[in-house]
């Protein structure tokens, strides 16, 4: 492992971007549910620790799905008790009723339910419209605040979709009003397939505040299949975002969407956000130290090119 020359990347900060930008880590939970190969509950568990010891503070750690969905994170009651007292935020997937008690007997105090801003991608992910999976979530998330849990809300395809093509914003926009409306109390926009550009990111944020959704309730999920990823993130950021998801090393993709690749890599948007004098408070020497221990668990490099760059790992 090495690291940058003292004092790089040199810190010029621009007008018009926060202070603080929180990062919101999917590798355990995206990143891993994409691998062909089961990954181990331990190394699982040891890839949590090594994030929250790396400053990330919210790790989303797996998902109580039905294991016939996603095999990969199966073992989530044996995960999250190995995890459980990490003192970071551990958001879950829940995709129904049933996920949400599997979470809430666990002592799950952060959730996350995963919607669709197009049908043809609800009927992949879910095998329902766009206004039944809303109607299957409602009493989800309606439950969980009165659990007093904190709910996220995720929308895919909200850029694109390998089926419809492009998205009318508008589109977008009634979803998220829809999953703010039932009592989610963050969103996270999901470019799914990586089309998105920097211009269509800042009309969908200006068109969220203009019908009553603020910037500090979003989030943004960028995929990098065209190495869009870093632009658009620093387009919402000039938006007044200051929620980003990213996956350690670059893991994972979209197992419902063949044409999606990896997500935005938590190392390089760490590089981008401190050259931009933005605190994350995430150090990146450990971090990266952590997708190459996660690597060699894989038994592939990063696709991370700041991992590749400071561990000099094969292009």
């Amino acid at each position: 492992m090495s690291t940058p020359a003292p004092g790089l990347p040199m810190v010029v900060p621009a007008p018009g971007l926060p202070a603080r930008v929180r990062i919101h880590e999917v590798g355990p939970r995206d990143g891993l549910q994409n691998e062909k190969a089961q990954v181990p509950t331990e190394v699982k568990a040891e890839f949590i620790h090594r994030l929250a010891d790396a400053g990330l503070t919210t790790i989303e750690a797996t998902s109580f799905v039905h294991p016939r969905w996603v095999p990969q994170l199966a073992d989530a009651e044996a995960l999250f008790p190995l995890v459980s007292e990490v003192p970071v935020a551990l958001p879950v997937l829940v995709p129904n009723d049933r996920g949400l008690d599997r979470a809430l007997a666990l002592g799950a105090t952060r959730v996350a339910v995963f919607a669709s801003a197009t049908e043809s991608f609800a009927k992949a992910n879910l095998n329902r419209t766009v206004d039944e999976a809303l109607a299957m979530f409602d009493p989800v998330v309606s439950r969980a605040k009165a659990e007093g849990l904190h709910v996220r809300g995720y929308l895919s395809m909200c850029f694109g979709d390998p089926w419809e093509g492009p998205v009318a914003v508008h589109q977008v926009v009634r979803v998220c009003k829809a999953l703010r409306d039932m009592g989610c109390d963050e969103l996270s926009l999901g470019d799914t397939i990586g089309v998105a550009t920097p211009g269509h990111v800042a009309e969908l944020l200006s068109a969220l505040n203009a019908d009553g959704v603020p910037a500090p309730a979003l989030g943004v999920h960028f995929h990098d299949t065209y190495g869009q990823a870093l632009a658009n993130t620093l387009a919402a950021l000039q938006h007044g975002v200051t929620t980003v998801d990213a996956s350690a090393g670059g893991l994972g993709g979209c197992p419902y969407a063949r044409s999606a690749t990896g997500n935005l890599a938590t190392e390089d948007l760490v590089w981008m956000l401190h050259g931009l004098g933005i605190d994350t408070g995430v150090d990146l020497g450990r971090l990266t130290a952590t997708s190459v221990w996660m690597a060699g668990r894989l038994g592939r490099p990063s696709p991370s090119r700041t991992v590749r760059a400071l561990s000099h790992q094969e292009q």
